[in-house]
């Protein structure tokens, strides 16, 4: 929307499914045994087949308090949007996913941007050394201050200006305060209906929790990932929607297994990236460049096997990683040279 897209383009068509829905309400309890929620104003509702995709909450500050925008959904977008209709300079803070996408989408509407995070380079947990310190100097050319090795120690409210302090003693004086500072998932439902836990809510192969009848999908579920052949939990759409849709038929009876492969994707002023499997600085990684930090492919190894890929400004070749990450290997770095680009 950051980019023109009209709002009616990321509705999912709800009125058209004969779904019943009950808004603005909380579920409390979940009570598995007895087929039974309760939610906040005391209501019970009975099921057959249950689904949890409670989802996440943004991780927040010690401070700020609603001066801080947790970017994370379509009030969120509206709020930031309405105060960069005056506004003229922001303060992200964060260097993954959120910030850097925040950063760039404010920028490219003409407003004055400081990025503020911990570590020494934008997306330097899950690129090479190399390609995260050339994005710091690509938000810098595009006019981001990019401001490295620092974290947000408290905020001042004076009229309508806010005055962010850093650990370092510096001072930024903007009209807009964003967080991306990643999310927890909400896991007190299950908690305290007994369900079984380990970094998130377990499930089996059929995306049913440790009571059959109770499912979960997406950022809260912890699925066996079959390709990479582990446990994880995964925090992007693709997963979400795929795992949620799958969860959908099995409640209806399909008997289906979820072996999809997540994929992930961003989009950084003319850069973008579509991504498979796991992808960490701290692995093995071997990069396949046409055009230096413009366009090719970044391979993430463990023991020889792929684990994850990053196809930089490559697009169509998400199928082809995911069947890449399936081989068995070993792969040296000369095997993966043209492989996918």
């Amino acid at each position: 929307m950051w980019k023109g897209r009209p709002i009616e383009k990321i509705w999912r068509n709800t009125q058209n499914l004969n779904v019943e829905l009950h808004l603005g309400r909380k579920v409390s309890q979940l009570d598995p045994s007895q087929k039974c929620v309760r939610d906040d104003k005391g209501d019970e509702y009975t099921f057959d087949k249950i689904l949890l995709a409670t989802g996440g909450s943004a991780n927040r500050l010690p401070f700020g308090g609603e001066d801080i925008i947790y970017f994370r959904d379509l009030q969120d977008y509206r709020r930031l949007r309405a105060l960069s209709e005056h506004g003229e300079k922001f303060l992200v803070i964060g260097g993954g996913f959120i910030g850097s996408e925040i950063a760039a989408a404010l920028t490219m509407i003409g407003k004055k941007v400081v990025m503020l995070f911990p570590e020494e380079a934008v997306g330097a947990s899950i690129f090479p050394n190399d390609l995260a310190y050339y994005l710091n100097d690509y938000y810098r050319k595009k006019g981001v201050e990019v401001v490295t090795n620092d974290v947000i120690v408290s905020l001042e409210k004076n009229g309508n200006r806010l005055t962010a302090w850093t650990r370092t003693g510096r001072a930024i004086e903007v009209d807009g305060v964003v967080a991306g500072i990643g999310i927890r998932p909400n896991l007190d439902l299950a908690k305290e209906a007994g369900l079984q836990m380990d970094n998130g809510i377990v499930v089996n192969e059929h995306l049913q929790t440790s009571a059959p009848d109770v499912f979960a999908a997406g950022d809260v579920a912890n699925f066996f990932h079959s390709a990479l052949g582990k446990r994880m939990r995964v925090e992007h759409e693709d997963n979400a929607i795929m795992m949620g849709k799958l969860a959908g038929r099995n409640m209806a009876g399909a008997n289906e297994t979820y072996t999809h492969a997540p994929m992930f994707y961003s989009d950084l002023f003319e850069l973008g990236y579509e991504a498979v499997g796991e992808i960490n600085s701290r692995m093995q990684i071997v990069t396949d460049w046409q055009d230096a930090f413009n366009k090719g492919v970044i391979y993430y190894l463990e023991n020889g096997r792929v684990r994850g890929v990053v196809l930089w400004n490559v697009w169509k070749r998400t199928d082809q990683a995911r069947a890449l990450i399936r081989e068995p290997g070993p792969f040296q770095a000369a095997d993966l040279k043209g492989r996918l680009s």
